[in-house]
């Protein structure tokens, strides 16, 4: 697992050993940020159940102002703080050991928002649309932004969820990519709208 492109391309990042995470591939990552294009840039991340942190640091090094990451795992969170160090990427993280639905009650709470929401939790735990809706009533999705999940090609996730509405799929072998954005939100003041 490496960093694809921007100020910390080509770094080696550390991953969970064993079963428990299930780290994103280059080739989905690739794909991904060649979706989103130039809304990354100063945008504010969130990656929940962020495993190794892959996604957010990636968004990072292509220059988004800021990212949070979300696990649940002491040992995910020590890794991602781990990988962040290695590509010089630390002061603009925030790094919390939470309980993903907690944290996004936490953030709402906090009146906290952002361009890009990435959720990947584990494939066919039906954790994807409980997510989806605490983001959507948390109002964590700024103005323009996009919420993505990963999930497995077997899993049937919401069309919408409240004010959330799916805009996209992309299909990567057993891996789906779903784009959300919120109802209402005009496509052509989007960055990515060329691209869906």
């Amino acid at each position: 697992m490496r960093v694809i492109a921007g100020h910390a391309r080509g770094r080696r990042l550390k991953s969970v050993r064993g079963s428990r995470t299930r780290p994103t591939t280059d080739r989905v990552k690739e794909n991904l940020f060649n979706i989103i294009g130039n809304q990354i840039v100063q945008a504010k991340v969130l990656d929940l159940f962020a495993g190794s942190g892959g996604i957010g640091i990636e968004a990072l090094s292509r220059g988004a102002e800021r990212a949070v990451f979300v696990d649940k795992e002491r040992l995910c969170t020590e890794i991602i703080r781990c990988n962040l160090s290695a590509t010089g990427l630390s002061e603009r993280a925030e790094v919390y050991t939470n309980d993903v639905f907690r944290a996004i009650k936490t953030l709402g709470h906090k009146q906290r928002r952002f361009d890009f929401i990435y959720l990947d939790p584990p494939y066919t735990s039906g954790l994807a649309d409980k997510a989806l809706a605490e983001i959507a009533q948390g109002n964590l999705l700024a103005d323009g932004g996009i919420a993505v999940v990963e999930h497995s090609s077997k899993e049937d996730i919401a069309q919408s969820t409240l004010n959330l509405i799916r805009i996209r799929q992309a299909r990567y072998g057993d891996t789906v990519l779903s784009f959300y954005r919120v109802e209402g939100d005009n496509l052509e003041n989007l960055h990515m709208s060329r691209q869906l």
